[in-house]
């Protein structure tokens, strides 16, 4: 097994990447992991899987189904090779299209991770709230201050409750010739709230 630890945050370089496809660092992903109070048991959708990180680390957590949706078809196909490379393929659902064609098709859900929004925070938000089960728990990401302010207004007109709004800035260490410096990544914000 790859990552034998009940602990997230699974290191990137364990994952199967390309550049055109993002990944949730792994030190964001444990933040995540961590504001959807997972358990074993717990059924999962992950909009925006991207390289699949994030569907990787739910089935490992909660050995229940997981919905990996996408738009990019090569987000598909690394999602697809994530999986199987951990083991966890036979635990989820990978489906290629746009989130808001897609989630009225699902089953109601524990957990949501909403890691893009294309634009349409406000519809997609709402949609997920709608396959979320009662005490179930939302989390949405951004790193774009267009979709933070969509995100903000979207959850407070929701029927969420303890919302809560984390800033992240993670800075990594990078050896130099001369010493060892330190790298700063994008700021995120992690929005979450239980129904």
């Amino acid at each position: 097994m790859l990552w034998n630890y009940k602990t997230p945050g699974i290191l990137d370089e364990l994952f199967d990447r390309t550049e055109n496809v993002p990944i949730t660092k792994e030190d964001i992903r444990s933040i995540i992991i961590s504001k959807l109070r997972l358990k074993e048991g717990l059924t999962a959708i992950d909009i925006g899987c991207g390289s699949g990180s994030i569907t990787v680390e739910l089935a490992l957590q909660t050995r229940a189904k997981v919905y990996a949706i996408d738009s990019d078809i090569d987000a598909i196909n690394l999602t697809e090779k994530n999986l199987l490379k951990f083991g966890v393929l036979k635990d989820t659902v990978i489906i290629h299209g746009k989130a808001q064609d897609v989630l009225p098709t699902l089953p109601t859900v524990d957990v949501v991770v909403i890691g893009g929004t294309t634009g349409d925070t406000d519809r997609i938000v709402n949609l997920a709230l709608s396959k979320l089960n009662k005490g179930g728990r939302l989390v949405l990401t951004s790193i774009l201050i267009e979709t933070i302010y969509n995100a903000l207004k979207a959850m407070q007109d929701s029927s969420l409750q303890d919302i809560d709004i984390t800033q992240v800035t993670i800075a990594k260490s990078k050896k130099t010739s001369s010493g060892t410096m330190m790298i700063s990544r994008n700021p995120v914000i992690i929005f979450s709230g239980t129904k």
